[in-house]
C-alpha cells in the first residue's frame, strides 16, 4: 500500500455519515474526505487523506485504506456506497474501482456506511469507533424518518444523544436554550403535538438529567439498544411483484427476508428467517425462496431492474453469512479485539474515576467534609499507588507500557498477517467447498425433481392400474349380470311358452264354450219365441173374453176387425187400470 498522510481536523464525529471523494488529477491521486462538509450547521469530523491512487486498485484496496485511516477493524459491517442513476450500489471488493458502472464525472463520491446491521449491538460491536459510526448512522436515519420511531422513544433517544455529546448533565452549564440549535427529534414527531421548542427541550432535559453517571460511549450504546428494537431498524426495502403481479415490498435484514404490504412497512405479511431458508435461487429477474420444509410453497418474486436484483442478492448473501458467523465460535481476531476492548474500557473507567476523585479533592480544600466514603477509599488507593512509587517510576512505567503495547501490536500484526493468509486459504477452500456444495445441491435438486417426477408417474400408473382393475370388475359384474339376465330370459321364455300353451288350450276351451253358448242362445231364443207365441195365444183369448164383457154387445163383424196388437194394447191398459 502506498504511503499516505492522515490529518484529523476534529476529534469528535458529529456528522451523520462519511463521504469519500475521489478526484483524478494529472498524476493518479485521490482526495478522500470522510464526513459531510455541511450537515445542517453541525460541527465537522473530517479526515483528509492524501495518497497516490493506483489505477489498478481493486475495491478491497480502497476499502482497507479507509478502514485503516479510521482505525476500524470490524470491517465486515461496512462498505463503500455510491449513487448510480436512480438507485444505489456498493463497491465490490474483488473488482477494480474504475471498472464499476458509476458516473465518471469528477469528483466520484463514495459514502462510507454500515451495509449490514448487528442483531445485538451490545454483544457484537467491540470497538468504540464501530459503535460511534453505527450511532451516527442510526441517528441520521431516525431524524430523516427512514426509521419510524414513536414519540416517547424519540424523546428518550434524543436525551441519550445529548448525553453522548455533552456528557453528564450540569444545571450550571446546561441552562435553558442550550439545545436550541440541535436537531434531536424527527419533524413528524414535532408536528404531531402542539408544543414549543422550549417545551420539547424541557422534556428532553428531564430525561437527560436521569442519565447522570454514564459515559458517552455508554450513552451511545443505550441509544443503539433502544433503536435496534424499532421495526424498521436495519431493514433494506425493495419494490417487488409476486407471480400474480401484485405490488409488494421486500425487506432484507439481519434476521431474514420479510414481505410487506406497500402501505405498511412495520408489520410483515410473511417472514422467512435465515435458518428456515433452504436456498435462494436467482435467474434473470426472478427470485425463488425455497423453505427448508419441502411441503411449504416456494415464494417467487421479481423486480423490474437488474441492478436492484444484484443488490438484493448481495444483501442476502452478506446477511446470511453474518447470521451463520454469529452462531459460531469467535475467531482469534475477534477474541483479541474483545480482550483489548475490555482492557481499554477498564483503563478508561480507572482514569475517569481518578479524575472525578481529583476534582472532588480540589473541592474538599474548601470543605473537607464533602467527600463521600467511596471517593475517599478510591483516592486513598490512588495516593498509595503514587506514594510507593519512586520519582520517575510512572514515566518509566509508561515507557514500558508503550514498549509492551508496541511489542504486542507487532505480534498482533504478525498474527493478523498469518490469520489473513490462513483466512485467504480457508476462503479458497470454502469457495471450493461452496461450489461443490452448490453442485451437490443442484444435483440433489435435480434428483429430487426426477424422484418427484418418477413418484408422480408411479402414482399415475397406480391410478391407471386401479382404474383398469375397476373396469375389469365392472366387466365381470356386467358379464355375471348378462348371464343371469340370459338365464332369466330363458326362464321367462319357457314360462311364456307354457303360458301360450295354456292360453291356447283356454282359448280352445272358451271357443267350445262360446259355440255351446251360441247353441244354447239359439235354443233359448227359439224357446222364448215359442213361449211368446203361446203367451200371445193365451192372452189373445183372454182379451177377447174380457172385451166382450166390458164392451157393449156388437155384432160379430165388429170384433172380426180387431187385430192382435189392439188386443195387446188393451190388455196393457187394463193391467194398468187394475182390472
Amino acid at each position: 500500500m502506498n504511503r499516505y498522510v492522515c490529518k484529523r481536523v476534529n476529534a469528535l464525529a458529529d456528522s451523520s455519515d462519511f463521504v469519500m471523494t475521489l478526484r483524478f488529477i494529472s498524476q493518479p491521486c485521490v482526495h478522500m474526505v470522510c464526513g459531510n462538509e455541511v450537515i445542517r450547521g453541525m460541527s465537522l469530523f473530517i479526515i483528509l487523506v492524501l495518497f497516490r491512487f493506483v489505477l489498478k486498485w481493486k475495491g478491497k484496496d480502497l476499502f482497507e485504506l479507509v478502514c485503516r485511516t479510521l482505525g476500524l477493524r470490524e470491517t465486515w459491517f461496512f462498505g463503500l456506497r455510491f449513487d448510480v442513476k436512480d438507485t444505489v450500489a456498493w463497491l465490490k471488493m474483488d473488482k477494480k474501482v474504475l471498472d464499476h458502472d458509476m458516473p465518471k464525472e469528477e469528483p466520484i463520491v463514495f459514502h462510507f456506511l454500515a451495509k449490514f446491521y448487528p442483531e445485538n449491538a451490545e454483544e457484537e460491536l467491540v470497538q468504540d469507533i464501530t459503535q460511534h459510526l453505527f450511532f451516527l448512522q442510526v441517528k441520521k436515519s431516525i431524524l430523516e424518518e427512514e426509521i419510524y420511531c414513536p414519540p416517547e422513544a424519540s424523546v428518550l433517544l434524543a436525551s441519550y444523544a445529548v448525553h453522548a455529546k455533552y456528557g453528564d448533565y450540569d444545571p450550571n452549564v446546561h441552562k435553558p436554550g442550550f439545545l436550541s440549535q440541535e436537531e434531536l427529534l424527527p419533524k413528524r414527531v414535532i408536528n404531531l403535538y402542539q408544543m414549543t421548542a422550549e417545551m420539547w427541550e424541557e422534556r428532553i432535559t428531564v430525561c437527560y438529567a436521569e442519565h447522570r453517571g454514564r459515559t458517552r460511549d455508554e450513552a451511545e450504546m443505550e441509544y443503539l439498544k433502544i433503536a435496534q428494537d424499532l421495526e424498521m431498524y436495519g431493514v433494506n426495502y425493495f419494490s417487488i411483484r409476486n407471480k400474480k403481479g401484485t405490488s409488494l415490498l421486500l425487506g432484507v435484514d439481519a434476521l431474514g427476508l420479510h414481505i410487506y404490504d406497500p402501505n405498511n412497512k412495520l408489520t410483515p405479511k410473511i417472514s422467512f428467517p435465515w435458518n428456515e431458508i433452504r436456498n435462494i435461487s436467482y435467474s434473470d429477474k426472478e427470485f425463488a425462496i425455497k423453505p427448508l420444509d419441502k411441503r411449504a410453497d416456494v415464494f417467487k418474486f421479481n423486480s423490474s431492474k437488474l441492478r436492484v436484483n444484484k443488490l438484493i442478492l448481495q444483501l442476502c448473501i452478506g446477511n446470511h453469512d453474518l447470521f451463520m458467523r454469529r452462531r459460531r465460535v469467535d475467531s482469534l481476531e475477534v477474541q483479541q479485539m474483545k480482550m483489548q476492548a475490555r482492557e481499554e474500557k477498564a483503563r478508561k473507567q480507572f482514569w475517569e474515576k481518578a479524575l472525578c476523585c481529583f476534582g472532588e479533592l480540589r473541592k474538599c480544600q474548601a470543605n473537607p467534609l464533602s467527600l463521600t466514603s467511596k471517593s475517599q477509599d478510591f483516592m486513598v488507593t490512588i495516593c498509595i499507588d503514587f506514594a510507593v512509587a519512586p520519582p520517575g517510576t510512572f514515566n518509566q512505567m509508561e515507557r514500558q507500557r508503550l514498549e509492551r503495547e508496541k511489542q504486542l501490536r507487532e505480534e498482533a500484526e504478525r498474527a493478523r498477517d498469518e490469520l489473513e493468509r490462513r483466512l485467504i486459504q480457508l476462503q479458497d477452500e470454502a469457495h471450493m467447498a461452496n461450489e461443490a456444495l452448490l453442485r451437490s445441491e443442484e444435483t440433489a435438486d435435480l434428483l429430487a425433481e426426477k424422484a418427484q417426477i418418477a413418484e408422480e408417474e408411479a402414482k399415475l400408473l397406480a391410478q391407471k392400474a386401479a382404474e383398469a382393475e375397476q373396469e375389469i370388475q365392472r366387466i365381470k359384474v356386467t358379464a355375471i349380470r348378462t348371464e343371469e339376465e340370459k338365464r332369466l330370459m330363458e326362464q321367462k321364455m319357457l314360462e311364456a311358452e307354457m303360458l301360450a300353451l295354456k292360453m291356447a288350450e283356454e282359448s280352445e276351451r272358451r271357443a267350445k264354450e262360446a259355440d255351446q253358448l251360441k247353441q244354447d242362445l239359439q235354443e233359448a231364443r227359439e224357446s222364448e219365441r215359442k213361449a211368446k207365441n203361446k203367451l200371445l195365444e193365451i192372452t189373445s183369448k183372454s182379451a177377447y173374453s174380457v172385451i166382450t164383457r166390458l164392451l157393449p154387445k156388437r155384432s160379430p163383424m165388429a170384433f172380426s176387425n180387431i187385430s192382435t196388437d189392439d188386443v195387446t194394447s188393451t190388455l196393457v191398459i187394463l193391467n194398468h187400470a187394475g182390472v
